[in-house]
């Protein structure tokens, strides 16, 4: 299970220095590309990702259970090796991507806490907070005193939607998108 809470339309300037002040220690800076998939057959609200930042590539399975709750999203995932082989070996076995997308992550830690600062094409840069349990995340949002104002349990393709996008991209990258 999943504990996290979205804040929409951050200003990511003021959020690295808010969190470099309060000690968090700055993880990651990449690029990441990922390759969506359907179940074969389709299962509502339950997909594929294999994704890869450059270093760490993983496969998983996510779930979406309920959308309004901080662990409403199951996920299963593993680490694997090789991005191109494992979307290879998923090709070879009948999983052809859904959709090819890229997104700007910039990952902090703060005790137990994982707070990644999100850039996706189209759309405003939002914060993700993710911890080991709904007090942690809630705790951690009292911690930096944050009020409710743009806070959020929708997933990627519910936010884009709340931005009058539907996400039915073949490819979704900051140079280009293709239906």
């Amino acid at each position: 299970m999943e504990y996290e809470i979205r804040i929409l339309e951050i200003e990511k300037e003021k959020w690295i220095q808010k969190l470099e002040n309060m000690g968090a220690k700055k993880v990651m800076d990449c690029v990441q590309e990922r390759c969506v998939y359907d179940f074969s057959p389709v299962v509502s609200n339950k997909w594929i990702r294999l994704r890869t930042n450059g270093t760490c590539s993983t496969l998983t399975i996510k779930e979406i259970l309920d959308k309004e709750k901080i662990d409403g999203t199951r996920e299963l995932e593993i680490e694997v090796s090789d991005f191109h082989k494992t979307k290879a070996i998923l090709e070879e076995l009948g999983y052809i991507p859904r959709s090819y997308q890229v997104n700007e992550r910039i990952r902090y830690i703060y005790k137990d806490i994982e707070i990644d600062i999100d850039t996706w094409p189209l759309i405003p840069t939002f914060v993700e907070i993710e911890g080991k349990s709904k007090e942690d995340v809630l705790n951690f949002l009292k911690l930096i005193d944050y009020n409710s104002k743009n806070l959020t349990t929708l997933d990627i393709e519910s936010i884009y939607l709340h931005y009058g996008i539907v996400l039915d991209y073949k490819v979704l990258t900051f140079k280009e998108q293709i239906r």
